[in-house]
Parts: C-alpha cells; structure tokens; sequence
C-alpha cells in the first residue's frame, strides 16, 4: 500500500492551488517529437490528461500508488493516458520517447540522493537522444520553513496540515487530514540547485534550461521553485 492511497479520493482538493504547471507541460508536449510522453508520479492524472487532452499524444503515467491510479484511469475516460503502477526509481518503457515529465515535486518523494540517481539513470535510458526531462520542486528556504515549523494550515474547506521540518535529514514532514481526522504523512526530502546539477550531469544529461517559475522566468536568488529542463545529448 502506498502513503497516497488514502489521499486519493481528495488528492484533487489537496492539489487545486497547483494549476500554473499544466500549461507549462502541456507546450513542452506539444514540442516532443513522437506520439508518446511519459509522466513520473502521474497520480490522478492532473497533468497527464490535459496534456493528452489538448495534444493527442499518449502519456504513460508512472505511480506507486494502485488508488490514486484507479481514480486516474476513472477521469481519463476514453484519453489515451495509460497507468501504470511501477517503481519510478526503476521504471523501463518499451521504446525511448523524447520527453519524460515529473510535475509537482514528486522527485522529493525519493528520500536520498541515491535513489534520485536511480530515477535520473532510469529517465535517461528512456530519452531517445535529444529527448528531454522536465520537473520541478520548491527551493528550500529557511526564513519559509523557520516560518511554518510547527503551523497547522488549512488548505480550502476543512482540509488542513501540520507542517514539520527536519532539517538533520533535509526533511519536510506533512501530516494532512480533514476536520477532526487525521489522515497520515506525507515526507519530502529537499534538494539544492547543486545536487540537482549533479544529477543532471552523472546521469549524462545536460541542464536546457532553468527558470524560476512555470512562465519561464529566470531562475535567480529569488526564486522560490526551480523548474528544469534537461536534454539527452543527441
């Protein structure tokens, strides 16, 4: 069983003031060549069916989590996004596409940096050269997490968390429910712009680009997300 599991019937309520994103993969998709694309942590399929909506293009979506892809091949309906249960630590797919997304800061689920190596080396064997990789995650901050260490927040009606941070093992820990249930805990490991450079680079990828928001600004010291565009050497 998955820790998303339980949050599959309100993950769209948890996930609603994330919509910034989808276009941004959306055009990304409309730009891959082929007619495949793959998506890392597809969940409930918030970005793979527009993206298979508004382009046409098949999306195989990678989940470790049998409930949020039930709920995802429920909404797909006809779309050709297909769910798959897997590991994306060591996902494989039968032929190379030329782009593989990981939308919403799932990389973070992976707790170190060997396992996001896995993740990297995997995504690379499924680029055709010059197929690209794109995901984002937060840029850890000290004044933000200072800030909300301790702070229970609502999150639209009475969905709320409680925020805890760990920094002795670069850890986030959120634990989510809904009026007087508590649900469980989600645990994200931040990373820095230096490790995801690293990543990058072991797994013979080379950083595109790097803006600091979905708009494709530049990423600078002010930036509070980084959004990355990898490339397969051709």
């Amino acid at each position: 069983m998955s820790d998303y599991d339980v949050w599959a019937p309100d993950y769209d309520d948890w996930a609603a003031e994330m919509t910034e994103d989808v276009p941004f993969y959306v055009e990304l998709a409309r730009e891959a060549g082929g007619d495949t694309i793959v998506e890392l942590g597809v969940g409930t399929g918030r970005v793979a069916i527009p993206v298979a909506r508004e382009t046409g293009k098949r999306v195989i979506g990678i989940d470790g989590s049998p409930a949020m892809l039930t709920v995802g091949r429920e909404r797909a309906g006809d779309l050709p996004v297909e769910f798959r249960e897997a590991d994306f630590r060591d996902f494989t797919i039968e032929e190379p596409v030329d782009l593989v997304i990981c939308p919403f800061r799932a990389l973070l689920h992976a707790p170190t940096w060997a396992d996001k190596r896995r993740v990297f080396e995997s995504v690379a064997a499924a680029l055709q050269p010059g197929g690209r990789f794109a995901w984002n995650s937060f840029v850890f901050s000290p004044f933000i997490a200072a800030r909300n260490h301790g702070q229970k927040q609502t999150r639209g009606g009475d969905l709320w968390e409680l925020v805890q941070q760990v920094p002795a093992d670069n850890r986030i820990d959120l634990t989510r429910g809904r009026g007087d249930r508590e649900d469980g805990m989600v645990r994200l490991w931040w990373v820095t712009k230096s490790e995801w450079d690293g990543l990058v680079d072991v797994a013979g990828l080379e950083v595109e680009s790097l803006y600091g928001w979905f708009d494709r600004r530049p990423f600078d010291d002010e930036s509070q997300e980084f959004v990355y565009v990898a490339r397969k050497p051709a």
